[in-house]
């Protein structure tokens, strides 16, 4: 499928829920589904899932619907989730070690490889089918192993240093949990940011707006 960069970012982001509702479907047995139907599921209009599908070449057939198990497929290629992009994890603190045990990765795309410590207690232990690594060999890890993206689980203040030691690695695609603004720094990175307070602070305005209109 050629690139295509005038495709809006939210159009992207839905592209995820797409994938994880036709699994689901797919899981349970479901051939086919229409537009209707699965922008019922996706809480969007059946003509907001044409437009989206659409630019990506459609897949839909008229009277058909769509095939769950193919544009489950062609979802799937579009993500680039076959891609296997090998992956460090910095920091394996409590939120690290749980990404790192309860994520699949290779259903999102990426083979965790390597996770990096600075705190000598943990350095040698065991996280999932990976031992925990002692930062200061990061330099030699990445000169014996393709290295494609790194997830930063680690505090803000401790991100510039280590930052652009991977950036001095030719590392340029980042998971970034630090709310460090990466993308500021280094204009040629790619960069998904997570900002779980963000994230919370909105479940807050959404349950204080519900109360509002509902007195």
């Amino acid at each position: 499928m050629p690139k295509n960069d005038s495709i809006s970012m939210t159009v992207i982001r839905r592209l995820p829920r797409y994938y994880r509702f036709l699994s689901e479907l797919d899981e349970q047995g479901f051939e086919r589904i229409s537009s209707n139907k699965l922008a019922e599921i996706m809480n969007v209009t059946a003509s907001q899932v044409r437009q989206d599908l659409n630019c990506f070449g459609g897949f839909g057939q008229q009277g058909y619907g769509y095939s769950v198990s193919q544009l489950k497929l062609e979802i799937q290629k579009i993500l680039g989730l076959n891609n296997g992009y090998r992956a460090i994890l910095i920091g394996v603190g409590n939120f690290g070690t749980a990404i790192a045990k309860h994520l699949d990765f290779n259903k999102l795309g990426f083979e965790l490889i390597g996770c990096f410590e600075v705190d000598r207690k943990k350095i040698g232990e065991p996280l999932g089918n990976l031992i925990v690594s002692d930062e200061a060999e990061l330099e030699n890890f990445c000169a014996e192993n393709k290295v494609d993206a790194a997830f930063l689980c680690i505090p803000k203040q401790n991100v510039e240093e280590i930052l652009e030691r991977l950036y001095r690695l030719g590392i340029k695609s980042y998971w970034n949990f630090s709310h460090y603004d990466i993308a500021t720094k280094y204009t040629d990175t790619v960069v998904e940011n997570v900002h779980l307070s963000d994230n919370l602070m909105t479940l807050c305005y959404r349950m204080n707006n519900k109360k509002s209109s509902n007195p």
